[in-house]
């Protein structure tokens, strides 16, 4: 079972992904994979806000760049925070795009329960800098190839989520 849970920044996506992957679970501790680098003391805040809700609810694996290496071990069901980030580590560190497609379809392919968490980016205009641009239109192939390979995607927004497939 694979599932997306994409928003906005502050929709809420986070905290329903989690509960969501709790509930699947039942007793047994889900993996959280963790994929931002820390570039930045806000980014640092961010992070804890996250660290301090789940606290011990999840096993924390902490991989910003290969995400596909990272999943193959693990033998749980496994929460993805976030395919954005990932996206952004994968363009900081010039891996193609060809390469991170792959790389992200193949995640989809594994025979493993994975909740993945991604932001909506695509819903402004368009940016004046080509590197924005970029990013954009590659996190749109992105969740247009995880909303293929889901079974379940819902859209978050205020806080509340809506079942898209």
């Amino acid at each position: 079972m694979k599932t997306l849970f994409i928003g906005g920044v502050k929709s809420g996506k986070s905290r329903l992904a989690e509960d969501y992957i709790l509930q699947r679970c039942g007793d047994e501790k889900p993996y959280y994979l963790a994929t931002t680098e820390f570039f930045d003391d806000e980014m640092k805040t961010r992070v804890a806000v996250h660290q301090q809700r789940r606290q011990d609810s999840f096993i924390t694996v902490e991989e910003p760049v290969k995400l596909l290496a990272a999943l193959q071990g693990l033998n749980r069901p496994v929460l993805v925070e976030c395919v954005t980030m990932w996206l952004n580590n994968a363009l900081y560190h010039q891996i193609p795009e060809s390469a991170i497609l792959q790389e992200l379809d193949s995640v989809l392919r594994l025979p493993a329960e994975l909740v993945l968490i991604h932001n909506e980016v695509g819903l402004g205009v368009i940016p004046d800098s080509r590197l924005a641009r970029q990013f954009i239109d590659l996190s749109g192939k992105a969740a247009q190839l995880m909303g293929r390979h889901c079974d379940r995607v819902f859209f978050c927004s205020a806080g509340l989520k809506l079942q898209m497939k």
